[in-house]
Parts: structure tokens; sequence; C-alpha cells
């Protein structure tokens, strides 16, 4: 058994200085460990691509999804304001005409929704401790206007590079790990070892450990949402750290292990991934096709795209993420 020290006050405190990044590619910097991806990450990761194979790892956006109105967040509303029934009915307008030519309908939508409800990226706006956010900025430049500073619209041609899956439920030996349990640094190197895959600077680390499959397959949403659930051990920093990777993303509502390690915190794994490393973290991610099609042909590295719509000063983004294989 691998001994560790508690998690406590002043270890969240030793951990925010000790894996600070802030300046560390110059004072303007917004994007975080973004910086690991560089032109020759983003060759090697287009050189993966053996197959054409296309994987999505989104959940779908609509009001089936993981939101219960805890921590305040919604299922996404989606709505027509154009219809193919207003088009037979002979109802639609359009500006400049009385009446539609040769027989030409449309239909129109929108939606309204939390950035953060389903599958997503957290900004560096996302996350205060104690004032600051990444790059020791002011949290009052996060106002009613959005963020001045680490706004997500900094991300949008930045997050291309090599996915790898850790895989940590299926090389447990089970569909779904369990609620509380926690994901440690010698979890994630074992499980590396398993699938013969080796975690590189600049990687962006898919972490896998079946909660969202569960939930899916049991058709409830349950307490995923800001309830107990496995995850990221507090101790894992120093691994994420280390390795230099650029991102990470799990299939849980917050990545790190609920309850939370640190008695009476709220996320204290977030204060030192976002505000003081920069890294990009991913939740709610849809983890099980991606996690079977590894298993099967038993390549857990692959091209991976995941862009968040560039929303100016917006603190997080919904996005749909692709393994190419």
């Amino acid at each position: 058994m691998t001994s560790r020290p508690p998690v406590t006050p002043a270890l969240l405190e030793e951990y925010c200085k000790r894996f600070r990044n802030w300046d560390r590619w110059g004072q303007d910097d917004e994007i975080g460990t973004l910086n690991f991806v560089t032109p020759d990450v983003v060759k090697r990761a287009a050189s993966l691509v053996r197959q054409g194979k296309i994987i999505s790892c989104a959940l779908n956006f609509d009001t089936n999804g993981p939101q219960t109105g805890a921590f305040g967040r919604v299922n996404p509303l989606h709505s027509m304001v154009a219809t193919g029934t207003d088009h037979v009915a002979g109802r639609q307008k359009l500006a400049g005409f009385d009446t539609l030519p040769f027989g030409w309908g449309f239909a129109d939508d929108q939606i309204t929704m939390f950035l953060q409800c389903g599958t997503q990226w957290d900004g560096l706006g996302h996350i205060f401790h104690s004032g600051k956010m990444y790059g020791g900025r002011d949290a009052a430049l996060v106002t009613s206007n959005g963020a001045a500073k680490n706004g997500i619209e900094h991300y949008k041609d930045k997050i291309v590079s090599r996915g790898v899956l850790l895989d940590v439920a299926r090389f447990k030996g089970v569909d779904a790990m369990r609620p509380g349990e926690a994901i440690y640094s010698e979890d994630l190197d074992a499980c590396a070892a398993r699938q013969r895959v080796r975690v590189q600077p600049g990687d962006i680390v898919l972490i896998r450990t079946g909660d969202v499959g569960r939930r899916v397959r049991e058709k409830s949403w349950g307490t995923f949402s800001a309830g107990d659930a496995p995850g990221l051990s507090f101790h894992t920093a120093p691994w994420l750290y280390e390795k230099s990777v650029a991102g990470i993303a799990t299939d849980t509502w917050g990545a790190e292990v609920r309850p939370n390690e640190l008695p009476g915190s709220f996320q204290p794994l977030h204060l030192v991934m976002v505000v003081n490393m920069g890294l990009l973290v991913g939740e709610i991610f849809n983890l099980e096709s991606l996690g079977a099609d590894c298993a099967a042909d038993s390549v857990y590295e692959f091209m991976f795209v995941a862009p968040p719509l560039p929303i100016t000063r917006a603190v997080g983004s919904p996005i749909n993420p692709q393994a190419i294989k």
C-alpha cells in the first residue's frame, strides 16, 4: 500500500505554489498548458491516423442530459423558430416577399443552455482561488460581461493533439468504478503500462471511469451532477504537472473524486489544475465507444480534435470531441 500524506489545507497551498505555471509562457499567456501543444506535437498526432476511423466522445445535447438543477445547471432547451409544418400550411413569411417563391421553405431553431451542461471544457476564467484566477489575474476581471481575461475564445485553434485513453475502469476489471473511488498516480501509470502506451508532453489524456456509461445504461443520472463519483485523487497533481500534459478529460461530472479528499472543501484539485497549473480540463465525456474500440484493437493513442465554440469572454464551452484513429 502506497503511503500518502493526508490532504490538508497546508498541502493544498503547497501544491498550488509548487505546480504554478503563472508567467511560465509570458505575462500575456491565456492558454496555460495548451502551450505544450507545439507544431511537432500536432504532426505526431496526425501520424496516428491510420484507419480513417472517427469516434465521438460527446453526449448528445438534449433534455435527457445529466443536469438535474444541482450546482444551478439545467439541460439545454432546444426550440424551433420556423418549421416544416408552418411551410406545408402556407404560414411562412420572409422579409421582401408576400409569398415565398417557387415552393421555397425553411426551418430554423435556437438553443438556450449552460455552456457546461454536457460534454465540455472548463475555461481558465472558470475557477478562482482567494480572489485570483490563472496567471494571478484578479477574479473581478470576470464580470456580468464575461471574462476580460482567460476567456475560452483563446482555445479556438489550440486543441488538436495526441490523445491517450487511460481506461482505468477496464484496467480494474469493472464496468464502472464506485462512487468515491479515487484514481491515484500509480493507477494511471499501471493502466498505461498494461495498455502499452506512454503519456508524453503535450498529450490530452482521457480517463475512463465508466461513470457516464453506467448512468446511460441505467437510464437515470441520479446524483451524477455534483454527487459522489469516482475520479482523480488530489495526489495526482504532481503526475499531471510532471508529465507536462496539455489537458485531461473524464467521464464524470467534476473530474476529481467526490466526496473530495480535503474535508470541508469543494473541488480542491481544480484550484491546483485550473487556477495555478492552467490545465485544460474536460468533463462529462462519453468514453464508452472509444473504450470498446481501443480494447478491440489494443490501440490507445489517436489524433484528438476538440476545439471549443469560440464564444467571446465565456468561461466554458460545449464540445464534440473526436478521436481519430
